[in-house]
């Protein structure tokens, strides 16, 4: 278990170090998602909860982390 774990940080580290704006452009469409459906469905749950905003953010900074240590 830990042979896979390790082989499958291995190739996603490669593919993310050519990649280094993936994650933080991934973020900030999650973050512009959420705007949308605050505006368009604001009585859904998704938009009440910012799900969406709060995935964005982390997913965002851990991005910019990831690609100032690669």
């Amino acid at each position: 278990m830990l042979n896979l774990f390790s082989r499958l940080l291995d190739r996603l580290s490669e593919f993310l170090a050519s990649r280094k704006g993936l994650l933080p452009l991934l973020g900030i469409l999650l973050i512009f998602l959420n705007l949308l459906f605050s505006i368009f469905a604001p009585s859904g749950w998704l938009a009440q909860a910012d799900l969406l905003l709060h995935i964005g953010i982390i997913l965002a900074i851990f991005g910019i982390m990831l690609a100032w240590a690669l």
